[in-house]
């Protein structure tokens, strides 16, 4: 069970961050966006991580208060449910 929710949060890393990096390369160009509402979604289900680093390392979305408040408080939430749920009292 453990390897399986590791695999699923580094499939979704990968999947914030390359949706991040893919929208800056689609804003440079003027071509379609990817929405803020699936990269957001992204971050919430589980690949927050990969958000914030996508934001951070190509500069994107970083006057957006929505992503540079919200990405690390969906991280913070989500380290405090792993807490949670890995914790003796769970």
């Amino acid at each position: 069970m453990k390897y399986i929710v590791i695999l699923y949060l580094t499939a979704m890393n990968l999947a914030a961050l390359s949706a991040m990096v893919r929208d800056k390369r689609a804003a440079e160009r003027g071509a379609h966006r990817t929405p803020e509402a699936t990269l957001l979604s992204l971050a919430v289900l589980g690949g927050s991580a990969g958000a914030i680093a996508g934001m951070l390392l190509w500069r994107h979305k970083t006057r957006h208060l929505s992503f540079a408040f919200g990405l690390p408080m969906i991280l913070l939430v989500q380290l405090g449910l792993a807490f949670f749920l890995c914790s003796p009292l769970a």
